[in-house]
């Protein structure tokens, strides 16, 4: 069982002070302690933004992706080694824009594995530029009049879109969002989970106090998540009232499990040396 000590790193940290990401940091090496996972058979993906950091302060085996590309690297890790723990890490940009085309197909495969998408609604790492999350009227050096088209509801996509675990938590709550990081990993396919981060430098409205006057848990309420249809309602509440908690869960067969000469076993242990590929070579040749 792997230990908070650990789990620490040398690597100084550069996020500023009072980002959002330090809950989501403490959250997950919390999960990870209370999940039991060793760090050898833990693997860590992030891509570019501000999230992309993770892995440098989490010792486990990880990955630093490339903009957009961490869910096909996630994907590859997870169906080669069933063995693994795989924590997918993305920003809102990164995911939600760039990423956009691997997060679809990634709902509707249910592959094994967990996404946690760092959702401060700006590009923080490239100096404020608006996202498809950020709110409409929101001032940034790509939209100095302000946003003028909707935001995107990840949420509702991933309900609709096939997903199998859809929550959200609030990085101002590191406590409640553990809980939920711990119920994504334990899931048997994709788990899926939507942060608010606050970033403190460049998103002045989407602020820690704005989320705190705002936010409430579905579990509070006695939301049922296996409603997929109270779950879509819920996902397009916004406003006064917003909600944080698992919005829809349901059992469905992984990925893998409809690959049954993988199913069990790493792509290693497979006995390749029986294997015969001379006609597939003459017909290419």
């Amino acid at each position: 069982m792997v230990t908070l000590k650990e789990l620490a790193t040398p690597v100084p940290n550069t996020w500023c002070p009072g980002c959002g990401n330090f809950g989501i940091l403490m959250a997950v090496k919390n999960a990870l302690v209370e999940l039991g996972l060793s760090r050898e058979e833990t693997v860590l993906v992030a891509g570019i933004g501000c999230h992309g950091k993770m892995p440098n302060y989490v010792n486990t085996a990880n990955l630093h992706g490339i903009h957009g590309r961490t869910l096909p690297a996630a994907t590859g890790m997870a169906l080669s080694n069933p063995n693994l723990t795989v924590i997918c890490h993305a920003g809102d940009a990164d995911c939600y824009d760039e990423g956009w085309e691997h997060f679809a197909p990634a709902l509707r495969r249910n592959i094994d594995m967990t996404l946690i998408v760092h959702n401060n609604m700006v590009l923080g790492l490239t100096v404020g530029q608006a996202t498809s999350t950020s709110q409409e009227g929101f001032r940034s050096r790509s939209t100095p009049h302000g946003v003028i088209v909707p935001p995107s509801n990840p949420i509702a996509h991933a309900i609709v879109g096939g997903g199998t675990f859809v929550a959200r938590g609030f990085a101002g709550d590191p406590k409640h969002l553990q809980k939920l990081i711990v119920e994504a990993v334990r899931h048997n396919g994709f788990g899926y989970v939507d942060v608010f981060q606050p970033c403190v430098t460049f998103n002045y409205l989407n602020t820690y106090q704005w989320f705190k006057e705002r936010v409430y848990k579905l579990e509070e309420t006695g939301h049922d998540a296996t409603d997929r249809w109270k779950a879509l309602e819920k996902s397009f509440e916004w406003g006064d009232k917003i909600p944080i908690g698992l919005f829809y869960r349901e059992k469905r067969p992984t990925y893998r499990d409809n690959l049954p000469h993988i199913k069990d076993r790493p792509l290693t242990g497979l006995d390749l040396g029986k294997t015969d590929i001379s006609s597939l070579l003459k017909d290419h040749m």
